[in-house]
């Protein structure tokens, strides 16, 4: 969500707690309801009803989220490097009443209770007969691009792709927020929003799917991994590393003439040191389960390339430095810019699917400005794609794949 749409969302609950502001008198009714079909979030307690405090709680975590709070200058533009985690996650097992523990049946009532009829419960899909996985996924800003192109691409290489996700922006992306939002402990206790777990306890699925988040830790994963693997033993689990981002430097430079391929070389290898560590854990626990879908090598390359003059349409490297539009990072957080959704759809396919999006002979009818990226860009986002992925050692995908 934009910044500016953040302030306006806040904007619209234009009230404080306990008294009105001297613009707006205390909320009707009739008011709190239209919030509540505007912004359904904001009722926390998910009974139907939009009460002053959930509309003001609300509106200050738009705020927070727009002024980047609790970071320093608001640099980071709502997404903390430093937060505190509940000490339940140092417990050997979690509150007893954790959404995990129920079975399956329970699990899906709760949901369903949950949703009131606006979805269903249970999502489920037959075993595809055209070589698709079957695929469940959390994830933040950073996955949103490929999540909106990965099913594009699967579908022009001749695939339907069922993919079902439960995400949020920033922190409320990450696995560890998830969970706790799923099973109704921690920060969420006592309402429980299983999306994923009933679907996961109660249909056949073949792979799951996250993005990473600031301070994660092994734990934050296996707790996912062991509830999938309850249910459907051979699932198979892929984190995407993100990519390199500004707060790595320190401070901004003047200038997009720092950036050399020696920079991004080093800028990538911290960032594949930081996952890979957190991956070989996991690989250690779950054997031959553990992938890394690699969009940070990508990027890195993808760097590298335009130095070199090989991206035709690509004018910059980051917007926030030289301005231009069309850069391959968009803002201080590290956002992708326009037409990157693409690289990292192909590293998503390439990493899931073992092969080359190269080889994808159709053509693919992306979103968007239809002149950019051009034909000779989009190939060069499938090579690079598909060299980082070979390139990764934790990607599970070989050049003989």
């Amino acid at each position: 969500m934009r910044i500016s749409t953040l302030i306006l969302v806040a904007a619209s609950f234009g009230f404080s707690a306990g008294a009105p502001c001297l613009a707006q008198s205390v909320p009707s009714a009739k008011q709190l309801e239209n919030w509540r079909q505007r912004f359904p979030d904001a009722d926390t307690n998910r009974d139907g009803t939009l009460t002053i405090d959930e509309a003001n709680r609300y509106r200050q975590k738009m705020l927070s989220r727009a002024t980047g709070q609790g970071n320093v200058g608001g640099a980071s533009r709502g997404a903390p490097r430093e937060f505190k985690v509940n000490p339940g996650w140092d417990q050997e097992r979690f509150p007893e009443h954790a959404v995990c523990y129920l079975p399956p049946q329970e699990i899906k009532a709760i949901f369903e209770q949950s949703v009131k009829g606006k979805q269903p419960a249970v999502v489920a899909f037959e075993k595809p007969r055209d070589g698709a996985l079957r695929i469940v996924g959390t994830g933040h800003s950073f996955m949103a691009p490929g999540y909106r192109t990965f099913p594009i691409i699967c579908k022009a290489a001749g695939m339907t792709q069922p993919l079902y996700t439960h995400t949020g922006g920033g922190m409320t992306g990450s696995t560890r927020y998830k969970w706790e939002q799923e099973n109704g402990i921690f920060d969420f206790e006592g309402r429980p929003e299983p999306k994923l777990l009933a679907s996961i306890a109660n249909a056949e699925w073949d792979a799951m799917m996250w993005g990473p988040y600031f301070n994660d830790r092994p734990a934050y994963y296996s707790c996912w991994i062991d509830f999938c693997l309850k249910y459907n033993p051979d699932m198979k689990f892929y984190l995407s590393d993100a990519w390199p981002q500004l707060y790595q430097l320190g401070t901004n430079p003047k200038s997009e003439t720092f950036f050399t391929e020696e920079v991004f070389d080093r800028l990538g290898a911290e960032r594949r040191a930081e996952y890979s560590k957190q991956v070989e854990v996991l690989r250690q626990q779950y054997p031959d389960k553990i992938f890394i879908m690699p969009t940070s090598d990508a990027m890195v390359l993808a760097a590298k390339a335009y130095l070199r003059g090989e991206l035709p349409g690509v004018e910059g490297i980051h917007r926030v430095i030289g301005g231009k539009e069309r850069s391959l990072w968009r803002d201080q957080l590290g956002h992708i810019g326009p037409g990157f959704d693409r690289l990292e759809g192909y590293v998503f396919y390439a990493t899931l699917y073992g092969k080359s999006p190269e080889l994808i002979e159709a053509d693919i009818p992306f979103d968007g400005n239809a002149s950019f990226p051009g034909p000779q860009l989009d190939r060069k986002f499938r090579q690079i794609a598909w060299q980082a992925v070979i390139g990764h050692p934790l990607s599970g995908v070989t050049q003989s794949r």
